[in-house]
């Protein structure tokens, strides 16, 4: 790792972050776990890729306490740090509006997203495909989440970087062909009660 990069990791102010991300973790997943752990695997994602924003990486932890709970106002956001008000904008863009449909707000991001929240929804988006299982999830639920991240995701990662695209569409191979597969066995671990 550069100085450069060890500098600012080194120098991040985290920990109020991770505590307000606290709030997530009753959140369940309908894949198991809760959405703390999915921030966290936000978060892991991007520092796989090498991000090493301060505002990205803080961000990318509570990127959705704001849709999940009621637990923690704009202004805490806003005095945790010197990042506070940058952590939140980024936040609040990357939040689906109560007024938006799942295609307008992606659409939105798309269009007049900044870099840095397009980047942090294709973390996010990894993040969802990575625990996107047909044996949990139905086969139509899965269809048309890669359909939607087909039409809106991939066109952002092919904005901002190469690399998740490359991880995105292999993910959206996989789960297609896994889809493939489970559905001409999942008739058979239903009757054995697996």
């Amino acid at each position: 790792m550069e100085n450069f990069e060890r500098d600012r990791l080194v120098n991040m102010v985290l920990a109020p972050y991770l505590q307000k991300a606290t709030a997530l973790r009753g959140i369940r997943r309908y894949v198991g776990g809760n959405q703390f752990r999915h921030a966290l695997g936000t978060f892991a994602i991007l520092i796989d890729y090498h991000y090493v924003d301060p505002i990205l990486l803080k961000a990318s932890v509570i990127h959705d306490l704001f849709e999940d709970t009621k637990s923690t106002t704009y202004d805490e956001i806003k005095s945790l740090d010197v990042d506070g008000e940058k952590v939140l904008e980024l936040v609040l863009e990357e939040t689906r509006k109560k007024t938006e449909s799942k295609d307008d707000y992606l659409k939105r991001l798309l269009a007049k997203g900044s870099e840095r929240a397009k980047i942090l929804k294709c973390a996010d988006r990894i993040s969802n495909l990575t625990d996107l299982h047909p044996d949990i999830f139905d086969k139509e639920f899965i269809k048309n989440y890669i359909i939607e991240t087909k039409k809106w995701v991939i066109p952002m990662a092919e904005q901002v970087n190469k690399d998740m695209l490359f991880e995105l569409e292999d993910l959206i191979k996989r789960r297609e062909t896994n889809m493939k597969f489970s559905s001409s066995i999942w008739p058979l671990r239903r009757k054995n009660g697996d």
